[in-house]
């Protein structure tokens, strides 16, 4: 429970460890390759914090677990797409992509949505969102981005030792955040466990299953649109537990802590089913080579 207080900055050392992992490459590919990048993060904007609201509306949630599903909605993507795209044999760089353009955007389009649904319930204003996710994200990952891109030139050995330690900092300090929120909502996670969880499953399926819809409808190669599934429907959570426990009460940190740990169920999943697609369509091949 005594962790509570430093939520804010472990999720800075996450968001550090984040830029650590871009480039500069990274960002080029909104230039190269603008229409995917695009529909991605639209998709991700869009999708996400309309069908939380709607969710918040037909299961009629509680104001303060209803304030937490719309954070987890108006968040953007997280990183761990980006490893289950990379399982799932899509495109690692469209999810790469992506997600650093929503987490750069966050700090505009994350209060913006969070005001719009649920203003009249909060008393926090669009400029403190914006400022707390500033110093928690934009400015760690732009110094992790920096720090790469430094120690890259002029130090490539620490470099290479930093990019293999620090992905195992931030699933530490995740694991932290998670506990943190638990440890503070013991009573709450007995009694309203049931619709939270509900609530944050049905959202995941909603946005995985419309993200790789999106792919389809756009006519991308298959690999494109499970980078989408994949991008759309997981979340920053860890972000959404920061600002809820900056913001609003502990009941409503409780749904992206929630969100955490059933990501990285539905995640493998998915991963799983779209990877053995592929072993499938590979069998079928062989056989019908050797025949």
């Amino acid at each position: 429970m005594w962790l509570g207080e430093y939520i804010s900055l472990l999720l800075a050392v996450v968001m550090l460890g984040m830029g650590l992992t871009l480039t500069i490459t990274d960002f080029r590919r909104i230039v190269e390759r603008p229409r995917d990048v695009v529909l991605g993060a639209t998709a991700q904007w869009l999708i996400m914090p309309v069908s939380a609201y709607l969710l918040v509306v037909a299961l009629s949630l509680p104001v303060e677990i209803g304030v937490g599903l719309i954070l987890l909605g108006a968040a953007p993507g997280g990183t761990a797409s980006n490893v289950y795209t990379y399982l799932a044999k899509g495109d690692v760089a469209l999810s790469v992509t992506v997600t650093s353009v929503t987490t750069l955007m966050a700090p505009i389009l994350m209060p913006a949505w969070v005001i719009l649904f649920a203003g009249e319930q909060i008393q926090v204003t669009f400029g403190e969102m914006f400022q707390e996710i500033v110093l928690i994200v934009v400015i760690p990952v732009l110094l992790g981005l920096t720090l790469r891109y430094l120690l890259e030139r002029y130090s490539p050995t620490t470099a290479k030792v930093g990019l293999s330690v620090f992905p195992v900092i931030s699933v530490f300090a995740i694991v932290v955040i998670v506990a943190a929120v638990v440890g503070g909502n013991v009573e709450n996670l007995l009694t309203a466990s049931g619709i939270v969880i509900v609530a944050v499953l049905l959202h995941n399926v909603l946005g995985l299953s419309a993200g790789y819809g999106t792919g389809v409808v756009t006519n991308m190669a298959e690999d494109r649109s499970r980078a989408l599934s994949f991008e759309v429907g997981m979340q920053n959570s860890a972000l959404s537990v920061a600002i809820a426990a900056a913001f609003f009460s502990p009941l409503a940190s409780l749904v992206p802590a929630v969100a955490v740990v059933l990501h990285q169920l539905t995640g493998p999943v998915l991963a799983t089913y779209f990877a053995s697609q592929d072993d499938e369509s590979l069998y079928e091949t062989t056989i019908e080579s050797t025949e």
